[in-house]
């Protein structure tokens, strides 16, 4: 019997409960200095660079499949978690807050979200329940981890959940009247 393999992208739904908890697909462990893509044509992971700097990425980075954002691209997704998790794990997610940036002079937004079968994270309901010096450093990251590359990032704001719904909703709905039903 011959199987059909799923770009991560376009064979992947959502989620049954987006926006609130969507599927996540981790490109970036937590504390990897490797840059890894999804490559849009074959769905293959592919590294894009090693970062230049000597920072790591805070959280899992990933992008909600079936998504569409602004930069078109799928749309970021940093997702929480007590441990690293594997490049390409399929996982759900429950979005709590929305990171806001200006990258290269386009927009560029970060969904932040919770593993919701992580029990050392998933009691987090709101962005507001994190500690401040969690989005010191992940302000600190993304501000400054592309300056070696002279590349400029500026974190605009951090949005509540009701904001990263909203952004997930238009996302989604980018994404079908881009591609279609998949």
């Amino acid at each position: 019997m011959q199987q059909t393999v799923l770009h991560p992208w376009h064979g992947v739904p959502p989620g049954d409960h987006a926006p609130r908890v969507v599927n996540a697909i981790i490109e970036i462990p937590q504390g990897s200095r490797c840059k890894y893509e999804i490559d849009k044509d074959s769905g293959l992971l592919k590294l894009d660079r090693v970062i230049y700097s000597s920072f790591y990425y805070p959280v899992n980075y990933g992008f909600i499949p079936q998504s569409y954002g602004g930069d078109k691209d799928p749309l970021d997704i940093l997702v929480i978690t007590s441990l690293p998790v594997q490049p390409l794990t399929l996982m759900e997610a429950k979005v709590i807050g929305v990171m806001q940036m200006i990258d290269g002079g386009d927009p560029d937004d970060k969904i932040i979200s919770v593993a919701a079968t992580d029990p050392g994270v998933n009691h987090y309901n709101n962005i507001e329940e994190l500690p401040k010096h969690f989005f010191d450093e992940l302000r600190h990251f993304f501000e400054e981890y592309k300056k070696l590359e002279n590349k400029t990032v500026k974190v605009e704001d951090i949005g509540d959940k009701a904001q990263a719904l909203s952004i997930v909703e238009e996302a989604v709905l980018y994404y079908r009247k881009t591609f279609g039903d998949k």
